[in-house]
């Protein structure tokens, strides 16, 4: 295999110096000398990093200079491709409502097994999307938890200037024949009293085991036995490692970090008494679990 070098004077594409770049490879690839291969992987390294430090520093001048010139050189595709080698420049994004339809596109699978499905309702610039929840979502128990660990989680992953997802679903009127008048109640309230949150349902919680759920951030373990539930922070009192990997033996939760035990119907630590998992309020209303966070 040849190459002929490419002299400075020759007008080059990115593709011709990829292309030289790639015979080189190869022919180092062929080598069968371990001490020599290392030798080469550490000079390119080594040049890498002094190329890379010399282009921050000309970016950064260059940019003090003249703002409207380095984006003019970055829209060459020889100084376009080195710059994206070592991510010193962001690559194309496409249209926000694309990338959110590829959020929503991503969580689709899992809504659908379960007759449900998302729709995208809204973009309010800058920061704030709105979305409704339709067939079985959108008036399910647990549907608080599909919006934020389901459906908003994949929009900010998608589209990180994204900081509110908004469920604008229609309230569910709850049609009684002896009633003169309806009422009108969210699918996702339990009563008035502020605070209680309906997360999931009695029979999402295995009997003498947990349920890992989170809300805003805050970690949940959820547990039941028979008709007796409780709900702790998922947060071992040792070294606040989760829990919810744990193994559970009769009623007994030891964490998979430090074995430290909990009794799950009381919260009581047995490895070390004073310092108990920490409980949440817990209540039940007809098939919905509520906690008050």
């Amino acid at each position: 295999m040849t190459s002929t070098p490419i002299s400075p004077q020759d007008s080059v594409t990115l593709e011709d110096l990829v292309q030289e770049i790639k015979f080189f490879e190869n022919t180092v690839l062929e080598w069968h000398d371990p001490e020599k291969l290392l030798v080469v992987e550490g000079l390119k390294q080594s040049i890498e990093a002094l190329h890379k430090e010399a282009l921050i520093r000309l970016i950064r001048s260059v940019k003090q200079e003249s703002l409207p010139a380095l984006r003019h050189a970055v829209e060459d595709e020889v100084v376009y491709g080195l710059l994206r080698y070592h991510e010193l420049v962001k690559p194309p994004q496409p249209p926000l409502e694309t990338r959110i339809q590829q959020a929503l596109e991503e969580v689709r699978p899992g809504l659908k097994s379960h007759s449900g499905d998302v729709e995208l309702v809204a973009v309010k610039l800058p920061d704030t999307v709105e979305v409704k929840l339709v067939g079985t979502c959108s008036n399910c128990p647990a549907s608080t938890l599909t919006l934020k660990q389901g459906v908003e989680q994949a929009i900010k992953n998608h589209c990180p200037e994204i900081k509110h997802v908004i469920s604008v679903n229609t309230p569910v009127s709850a049609n009684n024949s002896d009633s003169k008048t309806n009422s009108i109640t969210s699918p996702f309230s339990a009563d008035n009293e502020a605070g209680w949150v309906a997360l999931t349902t009695i029979e999402q919680i295995p009997d003498g085991g947990i349920l890992a759920l989170e809300l805003d951030g805050l970690k949940l373990i959820i547990t039941r036995f028979s008709d007796k539930i409780k709900a702790y922070r998922n947060s071992c009192t040792h070294l606040a490692m989760p829990l919810d990997k744990g193994e559970i033996k009769e009623g007994i939760l030891t964490c998979s970090f430090h074995h430290f035990q909990y009794n799950l119907e009381t919260g009581d630590c047995l490895t070390a008494p004073e310092m108990p998992l920490q409980p949440y309020p817990v209540k039940r209303v007809g098939e919905r679990v509520l906690v008050r966070v």
